[in-house]
């Protein structure tokens, strides 16, 4: 990829997540990036392509993440492993993720299938820990943990960090 590009990714991400995608007009994205609007769209085609090459590069960062819980053979682990990560994500990496929960209500970009191989790690866990509920218990951790998620993006994580604690006791993990 080239300098011109990664820069025009990294702007219209930046934005896009703190504006929001609507908000922001490629003109604006070109401004900041120091190139001009006709480069973008040789690059991207439109707006929609340069936000689909974003969230493509968001999965792919979601699947690294979650790559470690899910191939864990221990159900403590990988419990412990869901609780610490929201608080593991670099703070660089704060825009991806605030792209990712605004997105959320977006009726294209919304696919609760992502979380799919994390819950189902999750209820694993909890049928092998003997959970009375391991179904629910994983979705319940899973809106425990968006919720902080938010919380951190938005407040930044030491506003945070008793829930993690809180978690990881009320888990025994």
């Amino acid at each position: 990829m080239t300098d011109k590009k990664e820069n025009i990714l990294n702007v219209a991400l930046e934005l896009f997540a703190n504006e929001g995608y609507n908000a922001v007009s490629t003109s604006k994205i070109a401004r900041q990036a120091g190139v001009s609007e006709g480069l973008i769209f040789r690059h991207f085609e439109h707006k929609k392509g340069l936000l689909d090459a974003i969230v493509a590069d968001a999965e792919r960062r979601l699947n690294e993440v979650f790559s470690h819980i899910i191939f864990e053979t221990n159900p403590k682990k990988v419990i412990r492993k869901t609780i610490e990560l929201p608080f593991s994500i670099d703070k660089s990496d704060y825009d991806y993720w605030k792209l990712q929960f605004k997105l959320k209500w977006e009726q294209e970009y919304y696919k609760p299938e992502k979380m799919k191989p994390l819950r189902d790690k999750l209820n694993w866990a909890f049928s092998e820990l003997d959970f009375e509920s391991p179904e629910n218990e994983a979705k319940l951790l899973e809106q425990i943990l968006d919720t902080i998620s938010i919380g951190i993006l938005r407040d930044g994580v030491q506003q945070q960090k008793q829930f993690k604690s809180f978690l990881l006791k009320k888990y025994e993990v």
